[in-house]
C-alpha cells in the first residue's frame, strides 16, 4: 500500500516501494525509485535518476536529483543514490554525478542532513554522516562514516574527510581531514582529535591515549611528514585507529593534509 496525496504528481515510470507516503505538492520523476517506507512530507521534488533507500524521510522543499551545478555537465545519464533510514530536512539539495566523477553521487545509510545542507555532484558519503544547518559540500568530496560537519561549514572540491572527524561550525575546509580529527576556522586548521566523538562511540581510554600520543608525534615540528608517518606506523602498528590515520595520510590525494596551527602542533 502507498499513500499519495491527490495534489502530488508521480510521473509514469517512477518506482514506488511498499508503504511509501507522498504528501501534498510533491513531484516524483519518471526515473526515480523510492524504497519501502520512504516518506516525502510535502513540496518535495525528486528528479533525475535518483534512488532513495527504505525508511528515509524527506522534509518540505528539499530538492533531490536535479542537474549538477557544474558547467561541464552535458546531460549525461548520471545518478544520485541516497541510502536507507536517512533524514533529509527542509531545503536540502543533492545533485547527481558527472562524467568527470564516476557518474554517481552516493549517500550512505542513517545520515542526517539538517536545513539547507548541500551535497554536490560526485560526492561520496558513508553511513551515519551528519551535515548541520547550511553545511555545504563542493563536488567530488568524500566523507567517511560518523563524520559531523558543523553549521555553515563549507568543504572544497576533492577534499577527503575521514571517519569520526568533526568539522567546526563556519569552517572553510580546503584540505583533507584525518580520521578522528577535529578542525575549525577559516581556513580550517586541525585543533586536535575528536575526543568527545570517540568517547560517544565507545573507544576505550587506552586506545584514546595511544591516539593522542600518535597525533602529537605525527604533527610534531621535527622531521618531515614522511618520516613522522613512518615512525608512527612502527610504534603503533597494533592500534587500528592510529593505522587508519596513517593509511589515510599515505593515500594519494589532490589535496594536502589539514595541519594544526603552528602553536598547536605539539
Amino acid at each position: 500500500m502507498t499513500g499519495i496525496h491527490p495534489t502530488a504528481i508521480i510521473e509514469d515510470g517512477a518506482q514506488l516501494g511498499a508503504d511509501v507516503s507522498i504528501g501534498p505538492y510533491c513531484l516524483v520523476g519518471a526515473d526515480v525509485a523510492l524504497g519501502d517506507g520512504v516518506t516525502l512530507l510535502s513540496h518535495v521534488v525528486v528528479a533525475g535518476r535518483t534512488t532513495v533507500g527504505a525508511g528515509t524521510t524527506v522534509y518540505p522543499f528539499a530538492s533531490l536529483g536535479h542537474p549538477p551545478q557544474d558547467l561541464k555537465y552535458k546531460g549525461e545519464p548520471s545518478r544520485l543514490q541516497v541510502g536507507a533510514n536517512c533524514v533529509i530536512r527542509e531545503h536540502v539539495t543533492m545533485n547527481p554525478g558527472t562524467e568527470g566523477g564516476g557518474m554517481l553521487t552516493k549517500v550512505g545509510d542513517h545520515c542526517l542532513f539538517m536545513v539547507g545542507a548541500h551535497v554536490a555532484h560526485d560526492c561520496q558519503l558513508g553511513n551515519h554522516v551528519i551535515l548541520v544547518n547550511n553545511a555545504t559540500l563542493a563536488g567530488h568530496v568524500a566523507v567517511d562514516d560518523w563524520a559531523i560537519l558543523g553549521g555553515l561549514s563549507a568543504v572544497h572540491q576533492f577534499v577527503r574527510i575521514g571517519r569520526h572527524a568533526m568539522i567546526g561550525g563556519m569552517s572553510g575546509v580546503e584540505n583533507d581531514v584525518i580520521p578522528y580529527g577535529s578542525v575549525m576556522g577559516n581556513r580550517a586548521r586541525l585543533s586536535g582529535l575528536n575526543i568527545v566523538g570517540l568517547r560517544r562511540r565507545g573507544f576505550d581510554r587506552e586506545t584514546i591515549h595511544a591516539m593522542r600520543a600518535a597525533y602529537r608525534l605525527l604533527f610534531a615540528h621535527e622531521g618531515t611528514m614522511a618520516e613522522r608517518v613512518a615512525d608512527v606506523a612502527e610504534m603503533f602498528a597494533d592500534n587500528e585507529p592510529v593505522m587508519e590515520i596513517v593509511n589515510f595520510v599515505g593515500t594519494d590525494s589532490s589535496r594536502a593534509i589539514c595541519q594544526p596551527a603552528m602553536d598547536d602542533a605539539a
